[in-house]
C-alpha cells in the first residue's frame, strides 16, 4: 500500500508546483506570507504602510530649495563674469587696434588724441611722448638730437560704462621706434 506525503514549504514568494517523481504521488502546497498579519504566528502587529511622512517630504523640499538657490546664484554669477570678460575682451581689441594705427595713419608726434568708438560705447585717449630708457646717462641724452630715429612711448586708455556710478577702463602701452619728422 502506498501512502501520499504532503509537504508544506514556507516562502515569501509563490513557488511553482514541483512535479512528482516517478512512482510517487506527492503534491506540494506552498503557503505565501504577504504581511506579518498573515504569518499566523499569533502576533497581531499592524503592517506598516510603505511611504514617506510629511516631515520627510518637507525636509526634502527644503534641501531642494537650498540647493536650487545656490545653483541659481552660481549660474547668475557665472553669466555676469562672462559678460564682464566679453566687455574687457572687446576693450582690449579696441585698444590694440588704436595702438596699431598710431604711427601708420599719421606720423608719431608728441601729444594726445581722444575719441569714441563707432558705436559710442568706448571712449579712448592716446598719449605719445618721447621715451628715455632707464639707465640713460647725460652723454646719451646729448646724442639724442643728432639721431635720425626717436623712441616713442605710446599709450592707449579705453573707458566704458560699468556698474551704475562706476566706469571701467583698460590701459595698454608700447614703445616704438620711428624716423624723426621735421618740426612743422
Amino acid at each position: 500500500m502506498r501512502t501520499s506525503t504532503r509537504t508544506t514549504i514556507r516562502s515569501s514568494f509563490p513557488r511553482p508546483l514541483v512535479p512528482a517523481k516517478a512512482g510517487r504521488e506527492s503534491s506540494v502546497f506552498v503557503r505565501t506570507s504577504l504581511s506579518p498579519r498573515l504569518r499566523g504566528d499569533g502576533n497581531a502587529r499592524r503592517a506598516r504602510i510603505a511611504g514617506f511622512s510629511l516631515i520627510e517630504v518637507l525636509a526634502a523640499f527644503v534641501i531642494l530649495a537650498l540647493v536650487g538657490t545656490a545653483l541659481s546664484r552660481l549660474f547668475s554669477g557665472a553669466l555676469g563674469n562672462a559678460s564682464l570678460a566679453d566687455e574687457y575682451s572687446r576693450a582690449t581689441l579696441y585698444a590694440e587696434s588704436r595702438l596699431a594705427t598710431l604711427g601708420v595713419e599719421t606720423p608719431l608726434r608728441e601729444g594726445t588724441l581722444q575719441g569714441t568708438s563707432d558705436d559710442g560705447y568706448y571712449a579712448w585717449s592716446t598719449k605719445v611722448e618721447p621715451y628715455t630708457p632707464p639707465g640713460t646717462n647725460a652723454d646719451m641724452e646729448a646724442a639724442v638730437p643728432a639721431m635720425a630715429v626717436r623712441i616713442w612711448r605710446i599709450g592707449v586708455n579705453v573707458r566704458w560704462p560699468g556698474t551704475p556710478g562706476n566706469e571701467r577702463s583698460l590701459a595698454l602701452s608700447s614703445v616704438r621706434v620711428a624716423i624723426k619728422e621735421p618740426n612743422p
